[in-house]
């Protein structure tokens, strides 16, 4: 019954998730409401979200390495990444960890077509991965840990779009991908020599990383350009098959301004019925159109989500989701259908994510009421964020324009803190 989503009322939804509370910013210090207003104001320009990688590249070239790193670090960069050492992150993950929130780092490793450099530069991501699996699990900032991590910082775009190619035209089999990542050999129908020898590679590093994982870290697997997206859910179900036998250690990601999205999440709940594996599910609206939002958020997301919150109903130990979304209606909609399915807020089935430095004042309520929300992470120096800065904020134009009201209620709690002094002071 996913149309009940569409149609259940605001009315009706826990008054304590209004999310219209500023108070949600008490514990932010002044110089983080401030930066906060400022990053927020710059982010309402269009113009300059629109260009903000020419933008970069111009000041970067003016100001020199150095000069660009002290212009960015205190402003944008402290507002959406973590830090770059794990002193730095510590600091971060603890204050986030103080406010209820829960970190979950992120690699800021991108790649596309094109942009591959040869196996030495893979295997050396698959040790940034492993480095932020033991960060993630060894710090114990949160319990319940989780990661993100994306595929194509381990095997090829090129690949990847190939084998897309490929399953269109017929239908593949897990068991030899899973028995690839123990180090058998593959010979995937359709690929050459070389790309099956590459594949076989980025199979054993993806081993290599879910077995560190489990047991210790949910590893959250990412969705990316949608010509390639068949691939790596292709080869993260593999995963799945092979290391969620007892929970949902490996998940996947399905972006909702997709139309197929139910119905990839509904062939999904089979698969692991019929393969015997636990599916964990990251569910997020996607770098969708203007045009295309009304029919992401209604069609796509609502009922994609009810679906889950449906199985993990009946069977919450077999199947989990991050509610990963900035939409507040979709938040109010979940916890009220939680309340509805009688899913406990704190039983780990279910639980929300944003991204750090982004609608705090959703993710701050939630955690005050009680829900499990995790902060996406990113970490690393300015120059190997930038490239994930300057895709977030082309990706989330859409949020980043339409943060008014975080904007509205970070200036009625810095108006409040001001009285508060001017009152101390008269007094």
């Amino acid at each position: 019954n996913h149309r009940y989503l569409h149609t259940c009322k605001s009315e009706l939804m826990p008054a304590t998730l209004a999310f219209e509370d500023p108070r949600a910013f008490q514990e932010k210090t002044l110089g983080e409401l401030l930066r906060a207003l400022g990053v927020f104001h710059l982010c309402s320009f269009p113009l300059l979200v629109n260009n903000c990688s020419t933008l970069m590249s111009i000041a970067r070239r003016l100001l020199g390495k150095r000069g660009f790193s002290m212009f960015l670090r205190p402003t944008v960069y402290a507002q959406f990444v973590a830090g770059e050492d794990e002193t730095e992150i510590s600091q971060s993950m603890e204050k986030i960890s103080l406010l209820g929130l829960r970190p979950m780092l992120a690699v800021p490793i991108e790649e596309d077509l094109g942009e591959s450099t040869g196996e030495k530069r893979y295997e050396d991501n698959m040790e940034a991965m492993l480095e932020c699996v033991r960060m993630s699990h060894s710090n114990a900032w949160s319990k319940d840990p989780m990661m993100q991590l994306k595929i194509t910082a381990l095997l090829s775009p090129e690949l990847c779009v190939k084998l897309t190619t490929l399953m269109a035209q017929q239908a593949y089999d897990l068991n030899p991908l899973v028995r690839a990542m123990d180090g058998e050999p593959i010979s995937f129908p359709g690929l050459d020599d070389n790309a099956n020898a590459h594949l076989l590679c980025g199979l054993r590093r993806l081993n290599k990383i879910a077995k560190a994982s489990v047991n210790k870290v949910r590893v959250l697997v990412d969705a990316e350009y949608t010509y390639m997206n068949p691939a790596l859910s292709l080869v993260t179900m593999a995963m799945m098959k092979k290391f969620n036998k007892d929970g949902a250690w490996i998940w996947n990601t399905y972006q909702c301004y997709l139309k197929e999205s139910r119905s990839l999440i509904l062939e999904a709940i089979d698969l692991s019925k019929k393969e015997g594996f636990c599916l964990g599910v990251k569910l997020v609206r996607g770098a969708y159109m203007d045009k295309e939002r009304k029919l992401a958020e209604k069609e796509g997301y609502n009922g994609s989500l009810n679906t889950m919150l449906e199985v993990i109903s009946e069977q919450p130990e077999r199947y989990r989701i991050i509610v990963a979304t900035h939409n507040e209606e979709s938040v109010r909609l979940s916890a009220h259908r939680m309340e509805e399915l009688g899913i406990h807020k704190d039983d780990g089935s279910v639980c929300y994510g944003q991204l750090l430095g982004m609608c705090d004042h959703v993710s701050l309520t939630l955690a005050k009421e009680g829900y499990a929300i995790y902060k996406s992470v990113p970490y690393g120096s300015v120059d190997d964020t930038l490239p994930y800065l300057v895709r977030r904020a082309q990706e989330n134009r859409t949020v980043l324009q339409g943060i008014r009201k975080e904007r509205d209620l970070l200036r009625q709690e810095l108006r409040r803190r001001c009285r508060q002094k001017l009152g101390m002071v008269a007094a």
